[in-house]
């Protein structure tokens, strides 16, 4: 069976080097080290089951990013879990105009992401979508 593909985007090698080891065995990694990068690839036909995301990102930001994606038409259903360090980050999150699956402070607990992953493909798989 097929892994499940997770687009992660983050500008932090260490975070994308911790998340490969912790994810990668289980998971089909696609790391863009910004919203641009991402964009792009998403762009070229690319449908990633999820998306990890760090808020905090030069030239174009986590925030940026994922609002671009929720008014497309083709990626407004695609979880998205942020991985963030930014100050108020649940704060942020709720007053963002879109719905996320999941936000996790930087430094995260590995355990825990690798809950919150599996809880959202839980839910999105009995939801039929």
């Amino acid at each position: 069976m097929a892994k499940r593909q997770i687009l992660v985007v983050d500008d932090e090698v260490s975070i994308l080097k911790l998340l490969n080891f912790v994810l990668s065995g289980q998971y089909d990694l696609i790391i863009k080290t910004s919203g641009v990068e991402a964009l792009t690839w998403l762009e070229e036909g690319n449908s990633p089951e999820l998306i990890l995301s760090d808020l905090e990102m030069p030239y174009f930001d986590g925030s940026s990013f994922i609002h671009n994606l929720k008014i497309s038409g083709f990626y407004r259903d695609t979880p998205v879990i942020i991985l963030s360090g930014a100050k108020n980050l649940e704060k942020r999150v709720s007053q963002m105009p879109f719905k996320l699956d999941d936000c996790m402070p930087k430094p995260f607990n590995p355990t825990q992401l690798k809950e919150a992953i599996s809880n959202v493909f839980i839910k999105y798989d009995s939801a039929g979508q």
